[in-house]
């Protein structure tokens, strides 16, 4: 059996974690709406058509913050749309997924979801198709107490106390083709600091969140967010970084290295941020928003297939395995990492796409595997998040390292070997519980790992309970049928010896050991 070293000092932070940390997200796409949070008729839908049984699985997980209403979507979403009667607002052509988007449920169902979710709202603007002044219109309703026109309007519409929306989203991906109205980082960094500006204006209290590049494959990925934070730094609070990861290649070694990428991406904004920040001799300190993450690749051949223009369909409906939720494990633990600079981040999405959560229509709602590793984070990894020293033996991979233009258009591919540590692990205290817990992947995918960890300046510690996810298939699922199928169990083998914190991690493992000071 292989084994691997850990050493924890008290004194070692990296930062306290936000908790807004463990977000989520719900897009006007397929089923995250129409038929997941939402769907009168329901046997669990209350007065207002939210289904419960996927509210009671929200709350299991204890998610702080949704973005909402996009995504994509908001590029061409006229907020007035979905407000006011019911029965009096439009039917749509929602251009970005290729649907008819009939606005039954808009930002005042929202906020009432949210309520009940006990959740906070991070709301979207669109500066694809509209600019500045729908933006800073839509401030105004959600947050004005009253006596302007559109919070006045607001209360005709039944809600007389403001939303008080805290958080806003200038616009979307930007930079994408596939987004409407796209704009170059010169146009995006004005559009957004006027609208900031404004929003502002309107709402002294509230923080933005300006869109990044929509990834670091793109072409103007570090020149977008360099321009764009030129324009925009003294406005802005947090820049957005997105990331989704699949298994095409049916090679779990490189999956399972995905995280260290985004650990690379995450700094190399990072360090984008901070190139501003000293260019233009600035104090304040940019953090990033990573309000997209999760795997997504499953359902990339089915969504081709979809009819256009129906209500709500099937799309980005990933059906999550066992490989996935170590995958969404080590990203985990990657944002726990950097917590010191990321202080938002959005599972995408919180359920049906790409999600959690799953649902049938009319019928039973459950957790796919991915569910997890993200409830074990959000419940036990509050606090702070400590730097740990990490010793362990390594798995070799292969990958396609950048080339210049040049090598580029002569069809040159550089294939380098990658070291990858077999173990994943960070750990985060609370002081306000008294509770310390280590999260730890293992990625060998024959044996156990021989875990252990040191414990410095934390006094006498016990174990609560090591919890542990395997299953002896990869590529098994949970289903409406079978919802146990991927489960974790408890009963891991952790114990402490003098100060020092000893574990067996079973191949292909996510773990969660939690301490408590005695």
């Amino acid at each position: 059996m292989a084994s691997a070293k850990m050493l924890l000092d008290r004194a070692y932070e990296i930062s306290k974690i936000d908790n807004r940390l463990y977000g989520s997200f719900i897009e006007h796409l397929g089923r995250a709406v129409y038929g997941g949070i939402y769907e009168p008729g329901h046997p669990t839908a209350d007065a207002n058509g939210f289904r419960q049984d996927v509210i009671d699985l929200i709350k299991e997980l204890d998610v702080p913050l949704v973005r909402y209403p996009g995504g994509n979507f908001v590029s061409g979403y006229n907020w007035e749309d979905g407000v006011g009667p019911k029965a009096q607002r439009p039917k749509r052509l929602e251009l970005a997924w290729k649907s008819t988007e009939t606005n039954e449920f808009g930002t005042n169902e929202f906020m009432q979801w949210a309520q009940k979710a006990n959740t906070e709202v991070m709301m979207a603007v669109n500066l694809g198709t509209r600019g500045p002044d729908a933006a800073r219109n839509l401030v105004e309703y959600c947050n004005h107490p009253g006596g302007s026109h559109y919070s006045d309007l607001r209360r005709e519409h039944g809600f007389d106390k403001p939303h008080n929306v805290k958080l806003w989203c200038l616009g979307n991906e930007m930079d994408g083709p596939w987004q409407m109205c796209q704009k170059t980082a010169v146009e995006y960094g004005r559009a957004a600091y006027e609208a900031a500006k404004m929003m502002r204006w309107t709402d002294p209290t509230i923080e933005f969140v300006a869109a990044g590049s929509s990834g670091l494959q793109m072409p103007t990925f570090g020149e977008w967010e360099m321009t764009v934070l030129e324009h925009a730094y003294d406005l802005v609070d947090y820049i957005s970084i997105h990331t989704y990861y699949g298994n095409q290649a049916n090679n779990i070694g490189a999956f399972l290295a995905k995280s260290t990428d985004m650990d690379e991406f995450i700094k190399s904004v990072v360090a984008l941020c901070d190139a501003v920040k000293a260019k233009q001799r600035k104090r304040k300190q940019i953090h990033l928003s990573f309000d997209e993450w999760n795997v997504w690749f499953h359902s990339n051949d089915a969504d081709r297939k979809q009819d256009p223009w129906q209500v709500a369909p099937p799309l980005l409906e990933d059906a999550y395995t066992f490989e996935d939720a170590l995958v969404v494990g080590c990203m985990l633990i990657t944002l726990l990492r950097n917590a010191d600079r990321v202080k938002i981040a959005c599972l995408a999405q919180l359920v049906n796409v790409i999600a959690p959560i799953m649902t049938e229509s009319g019928g039973a709602a459950w957790k796919q595997t991915i569910f997890y590793p993200f409830l074990h984070a959000s419940l036990y990894g509050r606090g702070t998040a400590l730097q740990p020293v990490i010793s362990s033996p390594t798995y070799t991979i292969e990958y396609e390292s950048q080339v210049s233009w040049w090598e580029n258009e002569l069809g040159r591919k550089k294939v380098e070997a990658r070291k990858i540590p077999l173990l994943e692990s960070i750990a985060t205290v609370n002081d306000a519980t008294g509770e310390l817990t280590v999260f730890a992947v293992n990625k060998d995918q024959q044996n156990a790992l021989d875990f252990a960890c040191e414990l410095r300046g934390f006094g006498e510690y016990k174990i609560v309970e090591h919890i542990v996810l395997e299953h002896a298939d990869l590529k098994a699922a949970n289903t409406a049928q079978q919802p146990d199928n991927v489960r974790p169990r408890t009963g891991g083998d952790a114990k402490m010896a003098q100060g020092t914190l000893k574990a067996s991690l079973p191949k292909l493992s996510w773990n969660v050991i939690r301490l408590a000071r005695k």
